[in-house]
């Protein structure tokens, strides 16, 4: 995992997660699209992470560019994400987006969600 040297409020995103990003928005064939972070309330463990693209600009917004790739939070969801890494793992057991959280005190087997 190589994390991106640009450690900003909030989140840090690998080359690897930005590179997948990267290649989704470009599918996607839209150039307003953001990467949009958030937390909120479910899962098994009290709260869970969604990412999505976005093209909205909420009041609060934390943006910061990794290499061309903006990543969004919302200002509930910032304090909650500060110091996560977002990854992107390509295996033969698992594929997807990953989020490796210090602030989080738990989780739930599934790692979809967090205390």
């Amino acid at each position: 995992m190589t994390v991106q040297s640009e450690v900003t409020e909030g989140i840090n995103l690998t080359d690897e997660a930005s590179g997948k990003v990267r290649a989704l928005l470009e599918q996607e064939g839209r150039d307003d699209l953001r990467l949009r972070v958030a937390v909120q309330p479910g899962g098994c463990s009290g709260l869970r992470y969604q990412l999505y693209f976005d093209e909205r600009d909420l009041d609060g917004d934390v943006v910061t560019d990794f290499g061309g790739v903006e990543v969004v939070t919302d200002r509930m969801s910032s304090p909650y994400l500060v110091g996560a890494t977002i990854d992107f793992v390509d295996t033969i057991e698992k594929q997807g987006f990953t989020i490796d959280n210090p602030n989080a005190t738990g989780s739930c087997a599934c790692g979809d969600s967090f205390n």
